[in-house]
């Protein structure tokens, strides 16, 4: 896959790593791609129009007013729609609190909020700024709106301190682009079932029995099958994540039983199901309908098995490829191939609760992915995006083992 043809509007910010944006127009442009570039007014503190403009073969803009003198101004809607990728490289912390806030005060976002294309992030900052929670919650923010982040390697940076928070090298920049772009029509015309987040199960108005689980694992797997081209349908427990894609369409639940109803109306026009969802086994006999009062006696609470949404699936599928997650604490490999087979799944994914680093509320996760034929393949510790990255891959090939049988 190349750029050859691709119209690509290069974002520059306020950040030393500017200089690197040369490079990246170079190497654009030598991978055939035809390169505008539009920077902020800091930007041109740190690298001069006329070196972009000579690279580029084409004018650097910077302001909406072009030419005072003529009155010429710069059409930021018709730089937005003209472009297939536009990339902000590097990408400072100013930058990307406007990109997520929709504050636009300079041409490069009036750009970016008018582009309908997809949207490349190379963030470039210090080690404080890049681990301040603010800046954590802008880029979780930023995936949430279909951005694609290139994360920051760790290293030295301008400031002396080392760690993570400097922008990929321009090579890196373009292999991470030219990825994103072979994947990008990968699963189109795929439809995918999707479960995450946990479910809810009332005891009384106010209280009921749950778990730990986030959803930070399944939404990152529904943003990945999105970006490769699928049409993704995620039934969803209660998160507070936020999930903004045109491929994504999101249905909201509470219960098991709710899910349950939901994944069984769906499955049989998707191609594939992962069921990621922390589902609640067990549920209350019976609700109480108003809150149930403290008192000093000891109260018990009668439970009862929640719906086997996998077991269900995994009954009712045909030529489907279904994939289902499960979270051991001890025998882990064994338990989960019991799992696999017992639900009739095509690939097992296996999460360990002793795995430093992985499980609930992290944005890291550690997996062993286990086929139907006992295949294994046991990851590292990465982040949640990666290991979201790695699952799709593997159903990627099991869709095509599917269409060749």
């Amino acid at each position: 896959m190349s750029l050859r043809g691709k119209k690509i509007i290069l974002g520059v910010t306020g950040s030393i790593a500017a200089y690197k944006s040369a490079l990246i127009v170079r190497l654009l442009v030598k991978e055939g791609a035809e390169v505008k570039v539009v920077c902020t007014s800091d930007a041109l503190q740190f690298v001069t129009p006329l070196t972009l403009s000579t690279l580029s073969k084409n004018p650097v803009y910077s302001t909406f007013v072009a030419d005072p003198e003529t009155g010429e101004w710069t059409n930021h809607v018709e730089l937005g729609l003209w472009a297939d990728y536009l990339l902000i490289a590097p990408l400072s912390a100013n930058t990307l609190y406007k990109l997520v806030h929709g504050q636009c005060d300079n041409l490069l976002t009036a750009v970016y909020l008018s582009a309908k294309c997809p949207v490349f992030l190379a963030p470039a900052m210090d080690l404080d700024m890049y681990q301040h929670p603010s800046t954590a919650e802008n880029l979780s923010k930023a995936k949430s709106f279909g951005l694609r982040v290139f994360e920051s390697p760790a290293g030295e940076l301008a400031s002396g301190l080392v760690g993570p928070g400097r922008m990929l090298e321009p090579e890196d920049v373009i292999d991470n682009l030219l990825k994103w772009v072979s994947r990008e029509h990968q699963l189109r015309g795929v439809s995918v079932l999707l479960t995450a987040g946990p479910t809810r199960e009332k005891i009384d108005p106010v209280r009921f029995i749950s778990n730990y689980s986030t959803g930070k694992m399944g939404y990152a797997i529904a943003r990945d099958l999105a970006d490769r081209g699928a049409h993704v349908i995620l039934v969803t427990g209660p998160t507070s994540i936020e999930l903004n894609h045109p491929l994504i369409e999101v249905i909201s639940v509470e219960s098991a039983r709710e899910m349950h109803t939901e994944c069984l109306a769906k499955f049989e026009r998707v191609n594939a199901a992962i069921l990621a969802a922390a589902v609640a086994d067990f549920r209350p006999v019976a609700t109480a309908s108003h809150k149930i009062k403290k008192n000093d006696a000891s109260m018990t609470i009668e439970l009862e098995p929640t719906e086997d949404i996998l077991a269900d699936l995994g009954q009712r599928k045909k030529d489907q490829i279904l994939i289902g997650f499960a979270l051991e604490t001890n025998n882990e490999l064994a338990h989960a191939k019991a799992k696999l087979e017992r639900k009739n799944l095509d690939l097992i994914v296996l999460n360990s609760l002793n795995d430093k680093g992985a499980g609930f509320g992290v944005d890291s996760n550690k997996v062993t992915l286990i086929d139907r034929h006992n295949n294994i393949l046991e990851g590292q510790l990465k982040d949640k995006s990666q290991v979201a990255s790695d699952i799709v891959d593997v159903l990627c090939k099991l869709l095509h083992a599917n269409n060749r049988s």
